[in-house]
């Protein structure tokens, strides 16, 4: 994913008419990304996680998504996170990014070829976007990276998560050892 196809200067309107081919185009400031489809341990990584967050989300009024689906930013930034969680528009779910426009937590599992953007392009954009966290899940490691906007450095994770998107609710707690056994089937 980190090779851009191209020096053109790409638009999220180019990228939308581009052929459904089962890869993934992104663009970062006009930079077209492309990756594969993902390994079936990284999409067992995203269910299980995507199960945990998904009804903590719901319980305070947040929603949770999972890749494939476009958050617009501009028209020079569209990315896929592997899952994201968004705020409801008047209590109801969005149905498109725009309705909401901004996200409450990124995620990004690594992959091979994923690797570099996560931790650089995307981790800029998502800081520049003020997403307030950003997740890089690393399977090799057992580890999650924590970015927040305003921090030049990660916080990495390995014994546990704490997320609280909303002060006035308790913060959801994932067990990251439990989490990693799960995801290898151990």
């Amino acid at each position: 994913m980190g090779m851009p196809l191209s020096h053109m200067d790409w638009t999220v309107e180019m990228v939308k008419a581009l052929p459904d081919d089962g890869n993934r185009y992104e663009v970062i400031d006009g930079e077209l990304l492309v990756s594969p489809a993902p390994s079936l341990l990284h999409q067992s990584a995203v269910g299980k996680l995507y199960l945990l967050l998904a009804p903590y989300a719901d319980a305070v009024g947040l929603d949770a998504v999972f890749a494939p689906a476009a958050v617009t930013f501009s028209a020079r930034r569209e990315v896929q996170p592997d899952l994201f969680v968004l705020p409801r528009k008047a209590g109801r779910p969005a149905t498109r990014f725009e309705d909401v426009g901004q996200l409450m937590l990124a995620v990004e599992v690594l992959s091979p070829h994923s690797a570099r953007t996560d931790r650089h392009r995307k981790r800029a954009l998502y800081q520049d976007e003020r997403v307030p966290d950003y997740w890089i899940v690393d399977l090799a490691l057992r580890a999650v990276e924590r970015w927040r906007p305003d921090c030049a450095s990660k916080e990495v994770l390995t014994v546990a998560l704490s997320w609280q998107p909303m002060p006035a609710h308790e913060a959801l707690i994932i067990d990251l050892p439990a989490y990693f056994r799960s995801v290898h089937g151990e």
